[in-house]
């Protein structure tokens, strides 16, 4: 077997592989919570048969005049020592308390004095239901939940006081009857305004010395990011991670840096398990998030760093092995408490909490958008995806404004790009066929000088200059296009808004397109057309002559490869090659028509004038 032939079976075989390793698995989904749609004086969804409801009506506390005293703690079940965090069950008789505006309903816990979850009323759980998603529903701690810290945990039950706000929420403890803890949210209603966005909970946790008590030295604290879960079954947890801003980048913790690495699917092991995964250094803020969802909390002071772990979610019913999550803390420091009649000390912060959009996070102050991950990986920053992927989505949300549809966006701003880049692309053409004109007198040279490399090339390089041939230009398109590939791709990766949105035969732009099954195998048209349309335009671009036969080799398999890459991902991507790959088929049939190249007439070898070499099309 030739070594051309070699070459192209190692790159079928690694794109057969490739499609194994990133193809979604059967994997059940957490089991689904209840959200929004039940009583607000409902039981929790995981508080056991006959337990009793509490009463939470927004307004009235749940007990007026409870005095602000020390409350017992109720012991939960102790998780079992393993390297997964155990999934929080609540006490039966935990008083729920529920906030909502027309973005989210938000429910509070009074143990802990936390938020146990977050439904989003924008986005359904399931394509074609009503339920919303719920961030939070099952969770190692409810969100913002002091951890590690007895007496104040989730284990503590808080009192709930009045508040004179309706979209505020109150809880009161004392701690060890020396000092007093208040915690205070609050909710914009309606649909916010244009200071206060409507998934931004506003926090404030105040600390005060009794009267008759020492002051208290600073307290270091942790507090609950809340816990991400899969989105769907499809989703096998790699966007599963922990983000720490630290005012210059975003530093980010995928659920795999815990586990023993990406060959680990494979039965190899690259990594050593761990049980918890600490990040030390400044957080302006920590999220926690999912593919499409986010968690993140921005306290007015930096914490000193965040702690991530996994958990061991529950199944659905039926479904075994459980799914694992991710969870984090954020660490964060009280000061120093003076005596009575001293203020206190404070922990104040915005919990943004709802769908990963890029252009509702820009408009924060602490550079929250960085959550999105468009330049967290080593070749999305070779290939600009920091620049890239925020103008694509911009441009992307612009076009959808225009429109109406989201596919259309697409294709609309991929024609868009299309023309932005055409010069480049016409002149890469033109070159190329330069390119293709002097090869005889390329093959020429070779016969002349076969025997000696170095004069071959100084006279190729001559012969470049001399009839104005750039041996680099028929890669420009290319070098134009990688950028924005995977810019897009990268964007795609995190963006809520194409989340079940439909268009033409496909029923979900964030996922594949499949329309059936053969063998179990999906069929997926987009990138199916995807992979055609690579195809042709190979076979249109004129081959330079020093393109030698294993280069040749390589690009002919170039568009299965791709499609085999590409078969499972989102077939937005898809969509956005295929008209990029169907506008840059009709450019080279035009430039191979009615293109002329400036050099007509080419001395061959013996003086001849070589007047078109071009082959014509069979």
């Amino acid at each position: 077997m030739d070594k051309n032939k070699i070459i192209g079976s190692v790159l079928l075989v690694a794109a057969f592989g490739c499609l194994y390793v990133f193809s979604p698995r059967p994997t059940p989904a957490a089991a689904p919570v209840q959200p929004a749609a039940v009583a607000a004086n409902a039981p929790a969804p995981d508080a056991p048969a006959g337990a009793t409801p509490v009463a939470t009506s927004i307004g009235n506390p749940t007990d007026s005049t409870s005095p602000a005293v020390a409350l017992p703690a109720v012991a939960l079940p102790a998780a079992p020592a393993t390297m997964l965090a155990a999934v929080t069950t609540a006490p039966a008789d935990a008083a729920v308390t529920t906030l909502a505006n027309d973005f989210v309903e938000v429910r509070f816990t009074d143990f802990g004095g936390a938020i146990r979850d977050v439904a989003l009323k924008q986005y359904p759980a399931v394509q074609g239901k009503d339920a919303p998603y719920v961030l939070n529903a099952q969770h190692a701690a409810p969100i913002l939940a002091f951890t590690d810290f007895p007496g104040l945990d989730q284990n503590t039950r808080y009192v709930r006081v009045p508040s004179a706000a309706v979209n505020e929420i109150v809880y009161r403890t004392v701690l060890d009857g020396h000092i007093e803890v208040t915690r205070t949210y609050s909710l914009p209603a309606g649909g916010g305004d244009a200071t206060h966005d409507p998934y931004r909970i506003g926090h404030t946790t105040t600390f005060r010395v009794l009267p008759g008590q020492p002051g208290a030295r600073p307290l270091p604290v942790s507090l609950s990011l809340g816990t991400a879960a899969p989105v769907n079954e499809r989703d096998l947890g790699q966007y599963l991670n922990v983000a720490r801003f630290d005012g210059e980048r975003a530093n980010h913790f995928a659920r795999t840096d815990l586990e023993r690495g990406f060959l680990a699917g494979l039965g190899l092991s690259n990594n050593t398990e761990k049980s918890e995964l600490p990040s030390d250094g400044p957080a302006i803020w920590g999220a926690v998030k999912n593919q499409f969802f986010a968690s993140i909390y921005t306290p007015e002071k930096a914490g000193s760093g965040v702690l991530i772990r996994r958990v061991a979610l529950a199944p659905a019913a039926g479904a075994a092995p459980a799914v694992v999550g991710i969870t984090a803390t954020m660490r964060l420091e009280v000061p120093a408490l003076a005596p009575a009649p001293a203020a206190g000390g404070t922990l104040k912060g915005d919990l943004y909490v709802g769908p990963k959009e890029f252009i509702r996070l820009t408009k924060f102050s602490h550079s929250e958008d960085k959550v999105m991950q468009f330049d967290s990986n080593w070749y999305t920053r070779l290939f600009l995806g920091g620049y890239v992927a925020p103008f694509q989505n911009w441009l992307m949300n612009q076009m959808h404004r225009v429109v109406g549809n989201w596919g259309l966006a697409i294709v609309m701003m991929t024609l868009m790009l299309k023309f932005v880049s055409l010069p480049f692309t016409l002149a890469a053409s033109r070159s190329a066929k330069r390119m293709q004109k002097i090869q005889p007198l390329m093959v020429a040279l070779r016969e002349k000088h076969k025997d000696n490399p170095q004069k071959l090339n100084a006279a190729t390089m001559e012969l470049f200059k001399e009839h104005k041939v750039n041996p680099v230009g028929s890669c420009l398109p290319v070098l134009i296009t990688m950028p924005l590939f995977i810019g897009f791709f990268t964007m795609l990766q995190g963006t809520a808004e194409l989340r079940f949105q439909p268009f033409l035969w496909a029923s979900d732009l964030s996922g594949p397109d499949t329309i059936a099954h053969l063998l179990g195998f999906p069929i997926n048209i987009l990138p199916l057309l995807m992979g055609g349309t690579m195809f042709y335009q190979m076979r249109l671009t004129p081959t330079a002559p020093s393109v030698d036969d294993t280069q040749a080799m390589m690009m002919k398999v170039m568009p299965f490869f791709f499609t085999l890459i590409c078969y499972n991902f989102s077939c937005a991507l898809a969509l956005y090659s295929t008209i990029n790959g169907a506008f840059t088929i009709v450019q080279q049939l035009l430039v191979n028509k009615y293109a002329k190249v400036d050099d007509p007439e080419l001395p061959g070898p013996g003086g001849k004038l070589i007047k078109n070499v071009t082959p014509k099309k069979k």
